[in-house]
Protein backbone atom coordinates (compact mmCIF):
# COMPACT_ATOMS: atom_id res chain seq x y z
CA UNK A 1 0.00 0.00 0.00
CA UNK A 2 1.55 2.85 -0.66
CA UNK A 3 0.91 5.92 1.57
CA UNK A 4 0.69 9.65 0.63
CA UNK A 5 1.49 13.31 2.95
CA UNK A 6 -1.27 15.42 0.96
CA UNK A 7 -3.85 17.90 0.93
CA UNK A 8 -7.41 17.61 0.85
CA UNK A 9 -9.18 20.95 0.58
CA UNK A 10 -11.69 22.56 2.55
CA UNK A 11 -13.89 25.66 3.05
CA UNK A 12 -16.02 27.51 0.90
CA UNK A 13 -15.51 28.47 -3.01
CA UNK A 14 -12.52 30.89 -3.83
CA UNK A 15 -11.72 30.28 0.08
CA UNK A 16 -10.09 27.17 0.42
CA UNK A 17 -8.22 25.95 3.56
CA UNK A 18 -6.71 22.80 3.51
CA UNK A 19 -5.80 19.61 6.56
CA UNK A 20 -2.87 18.24 5.67
CA UNK A 21 -3.41 13.99 6.00
CA UNK A 22 -2.06 11.04 5.76
CA UNK A 23 -3.82 8.33 3.00
CA UNK A 24 -3.47 5.76 0.71
CA UNK A 25 -2.77 6.97 -2.48
CA UNK A 26 -6.19 5.33 -4.05
CA UNK A 27 -8.21 7.37 -1.86
CA UNK A 28 -9.68 10.54 -3.52
CA UNK A 29 -8.29 13.68 -2.47
CA UNK A 30 -10.84 14.86 -0.03
CA UNK A 31 -12.07 11.22 0.73
CA UNK A 32 -11.01 8.73 3.42
CA UNK A 33 -7.61 9.07 5.35
CA UNK A 34 -5.58 7.62 7.99
CA UNK A 35 -4.37 10.51 10.45
CA UNK A 36 -4.40 14.64 10.12
CA UNK A 37 -1.06 15.90 10.48
CA UNK A 38 -1.60 19.43 9.92
CA UNK A 39 -3.40 22.49 8.81
CA UNK A 40 -2.72 25.03 6.16
CA UNK A 41 -4.57 28.15 5.37
CA UNK A 42 -3.67 30.19 2.30
CA UNK A 43 -6.34 32.97 2.96
CA UNK A 44 -4.67 34.77 5.41
CA UNK A 45 -1.75 36.78 5.23
CA UNK A 46 0.68 35.63 5.82
CA UNK A 47 -0.54 31.77 5.27
CA UNK A 48 -0.81 29.70 8.12
CA UNK A 49 0.73 26.40 8.36
CA UNK A 50 0.53 24.29 11.18
CA UNK A 51 2.32 21.20 11.53
CA UNK A 52 2.59 18.00 14.19
CA UNK A 53 6.26 17.14 13.92
CA UNK A 54 5.97 14.49 15.55
CA UNK A 55 3.04 12.57 13.78
CA UNK A 56 4.99 13.75 10.15
CA UNK A 57 8.35 12.64 11.11
CA UNK A 58 6.94 8.90 12.53
CA UNK A 59 5.09 8.55 8.95
CA UNK A 60 7.91 9.35 7.10
CA UNK A 61 10.47 6.72 9.02
CA UNK A 62 7.42 4.61 7.71
CA UNK A 63 7.97 5.47 3.94
CA UNK A 64 4.65 7.59 3.65
CA UNK A 65 5.30 10.07 0.73
CA UNK A 66 4.83 13.47 0.99
CA UNK A 67 3.74 15.31 -2.71
CA UNK A 68 5.56 18.16 -3.53
CA UNK A 69 3.47 21.24 -2.10
CA UNK A 70 3.74 19.69 1.01
CA UNK A 71 7.32 18.77 0.79
CA UNK A 72 7.65 22.76 0.00
CA UNK A 73 5.32 23.46 3.05
CA UNK A 74 7.44 21.60 5.40
CA UNK A 75 10.19 22.50 4.35
CA UNK A 76 9.48 26.24 5.37
CA UNK A 77 7.84 25.17 9.00
CA UNK A 78 10.86 23.46 9.81
CA UNK A 79 12.81 26.67 9.22
CA UNK A 80 9.64 28.54 11.42
CA UNK A 81 10.49 26.30 14.17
Amino acid sequence: MAVKIRLARHGAKKAPYYRIVVADARAPRDGRFIEEVGRYNPCVDPAMVKFDFEKVDTWLKNGAQPTDTVARLLETARKGE
